[in-house]
């Protein structure tokens, strides 16, 4: 937190200056004995001022609020994450044969939709989500919305075929979030548009035109991160049944983590490592409040200046409810 105009926060000097007079009245006070000739009201008046709990809480409470006053005048700010009104996601989704395989329960595909759910329902309601899936060639599943319905449909229907073509569908991804925040979107500090692309692979790329570093350049060259997620173990295996590859048997299919880390590095986006269901669900669930935020400073005054107001408030209620008196 910094403040805008920190020269006021001198007023903050009459917090201890209002304690120290409040002291030095009640020390005064203790040096003019009264004479009581009545025992009686003595010990009624000692025990009311036995109880010094309430003495000072309505002057504590009196001098917090002097303090909250104080920082508010301060001008205090801090940063806050918020999120363009045309902010935009784009799941890209690897739906290669491999993803059929159970390393990750219950398939690697499964465990990838039931994380996707989990970021649509948390992701904030106008961000625009789009879904892009890849295999031998990328297709447009669903366009940016902020219809959430649609966008859980088009998950659902989301289905293993065969090669990975992780440069095209980078193209296609990119393509398909210019197409929703504008070719000349305005870039933050960072050089990034108000957009992301997050990538969730389970392999090396074997098919299509671009290479996966020619699709990064093009996201890094439109302002887009790229936060990717490398799903599986390394003892993954598919096994076929005669379709699928063509013929029966098992075969490894471990993921291709340092390609992803690549993409991610230069982009400016995030790598991850997905090597179980909840692993998955935890990187998703983190990407839903932060791919499409940024920080900026806000000034919060208003909030010190109402925390002043309701402990002034409270110091008041006190002071009248034990009989107390303020300085």
């Amino acid at each position: 937190m910094s403040f805008a105009s920190p020269w006021l926060l001198l007023f903050l000097v009459l917090v201890p200056v209002v304690l120290l007079f409040v002291l030095w009245v009640e020390r005064r006070q203790a040096r003019y004995p009264v004479a009581f000739t009545n025992l009686d009201v003595l010990a009624g008046v000692t025990a009311a001022r036995s109880s010094t709990w309430r003495r000072w809480v309505p002057l504590a409470l009196f001098l917090l609020a002097l303090a909250f006053a104080g920082t508010a005048l301060g001008r205090p700010n801090a940063p806050v994450s918020t999120a363009s009104s045309r902010a935009t996601v784009v799941l890209l989704v690897d739906v290669s044969g491999s993803m059929r395989a159970d390393d990750v329960k219950p398939t690697r595909l499964g465990a990838a939709q039931e994380a996707m759910f989990a970021f649509l329902d948390r992701v904030p309601k106008h961000v625009r989500v789009g879904l892009v899936s890849f295999s031998t060639s990328p297709q447009l599943l669903v366009a940016p919305t902020a219809n959430r319905a649609i966008m859980r449909e088009g998950v659902g229907l989301l289905e293993p075929e065969a090669g990975t073509a992780i440069g095209d569908g980078l193209q296609d991804a990119v393509n398909t979030v210019l197409g929703s925040v504008g070719r000349h979107a305005p870039r933050g500090k960072n050089g990034h548009i108000p957009a992301a692309i997050v990538l969730l692979s389970d392999g090396a790329q074997t098919r299509g035109v671009l290479s996966p570093e020619q699709g990064a350049t093009l996201a890094k060259n439109a302002g887009i991160p790229v936060y990717t997620i490398a799903l599986g173990t390394d003892h993954g295996v598919l096994h076929d049944n005669g379709f699928g590859f063509g013929f029966g048997g098992s075969f490894p299919v471990r993921p291709d983590p340092a390609t992803l880390r690549t993409i991610a590095a230069m982009t400016g986006g995030v790598a991850y490592r997905a090597q179980s269901a909840e692993k998955v669900q935890t990187v998703y669930k983190s990407l839903s409040n932060s791919v499409v935020t940024h920080q900026k400073r806000r000034e919060i005054s208003s909030w010190f200046a109402g925390a002043a107001a309701f402990v002034l408030l409270g110091s008041l209620a006190v002071a009248k409810a034990t009989g107390e008196r303020l300085p």
